[in-house]
């Protein structure tokens, strides 16, 4: 629901009634991933989608069900070879999909229990997701008769709106709600978004609760240093795949808003400098293109010791074992250098600054999901099954 945030939060402020059709979990080959949702307001118009087409059309149905009678459900989908006519997903996987309405007057969970209104921690949430403000929904997608759909948003300072299997009149948090906080909490430090299994007593032991847990969070910082045609092809696909980007250079005649236009910030300083005055989390990257030591060094130095997800530095082979033997004199271990990508990039045969800066990109990509950067042609590798992210040294 939060990758739609900007339009559902107009929705509330024009007080359209709407229901939100979410994916909660997949199984095989699926082209959207928890977290992928759609929306249908009360006059039929439709954002987002779940599955790339596949299922649109009876997703869409559900969600006009779902505004009529007020209850959430869950539907599952998959791929019919007997069936013709059967509506599923023609890569053969599975997804499960929660759709949950979300009404402004009569907004009442499933099984017709005095329970709290979904809608008043819903908005808070979207405004906080459209503002670009970290915000986390916590949602359940299965367990005990009379919680589908029960909502709690969860900011970053720990305190909450909404309810899981609280009734109206009960102010004291539950077990359960306390533990979706922390869970909550974990996921919106590294912007995750995935489903986890807790009891309703809020243990792991207790009859099971299954939640759906989003996380929204500011854009990745990706920050590169060194001013150059090569820097300025990544700036733009950084830009292009969702960073904050910050462009980094000691020297002001060449780190100029009209080299680099689509940077969102431009700092004339010197690299290091810079990065000790910053504060990064585990998503952010780290490009060094400066190609001379006196800025390599001190910067990667200090770069290497940080709980960052990527640390790529530019130059040749010979610049690389050059740059490990100064980087060694300054006292960096063999586990900090093994975090550094160098020759920066995947090989991919170009040589221009747009294919170098693919290359550097791809291989932000890769390590984010944990990926080989290998051909999917004939390896065998899931296109979208599921791996483990690589997490972010010392996060």
């Amino acid at each position: 629901m939060l990758d739609i945030a900007d339009e559902l939060n107009r929705w509330c402020e024009q007080g359209r009634d709407f229901a939100v059709a979410t994916v909660v979990a997949t199984h095989g080959s699926s082209p959207r991933q928890p977290g992928a949702a759609m929306a249908v307001d009360g006059g039929g118009t439709v954002i987002g989608s779940v599955s790339g087409g596949c299922v649109e059309g009876a997703v869409y149905e559900l969600c006009q069900t779902a505004l009529t009678t007020g209850e959430s459900v869950v539907e599952r989908f998959g791929y019919s070879d007997e069936d013709a006519f059967a509506v599923g997903l023609t890569c053969g996987g599975v997804i499960d999909i929660l759709v949950t309405p979300i009404r402004a007057a009569t907004d009442r969970a499933a099984g017709g229990m005095d329970e709290p209104a979904v809608r008043p921690a819903v908005a808070p949430a979207l405004a906080a997701a459209a503002r670009g403000d970290a915000a986390a929904v916590v949602r359940v997608v299965a367990g005990p008769a009379g919680l589908l759909g029960r909502l709690l948003y969860v900011r970053p300072d720990g305190t909450h709106a909404g309810a899981l299997n609280r009734p109206a009149d009960v102010t004291e948090p539950t077990a359960l709600e306390r533990s979706a906080v922390a869970e909550a909490l974990g996921h919106l430090a590294i912007g995750r978004t995935a489903t986890v299994e807790i009891g309703e007593d809020g243990s792991r032991c207790g009859e099971p609760v299954t939640l759906l847990v989003e996380s929204s969070v500011p854009p990745p910082r990706m920050l590169v240093f060194g001013a150059i045609d090569f820097a300025s092809a990544l700036v733009r696909i950084g830009k292009f795949l969702g960073h904050h980007v910050t462009l980094c250079d000691a020297r002001p005649v060449f780190a100029t808003a009209r080299r680099f236009p689509e940077a969102d910030e431009i700092v004339v300083d010197w690299p290091h400098r810079y990065l000790d005055t910053q504060r990064l989390d585990g998503r952010a990257v780290l490009c060094v293109l400066t190609h001379d030591a006196k800025f390599d060094v001190p910067l990667l130095e200090r770069a290497l010791r940080l709980p960052v997800a990527y640390v790529g530095a530019m130059g040749s082979r010979r610049t690389h074992e050059s740059r490990l033997a100064k980087l060694r004199d300054v006292g960096l271990g063999e586990e900090e250098l093994a975090r550094l990508r160098s020759p920066i990039g995947l090989d991919l045969g170009g040589r221009t600054p747009e294919e170098t800066a693919l290359s550097i990109a791809a291989e932000i990509v890769a390590a984010r999901h944990g990926a080989s950067g290998a051909p999917l042609t004939g390896g065998g590798i899931p296109i979208h099954g599921h791996r483990v992210p690589a997490p972010a040294p010392g996060a």
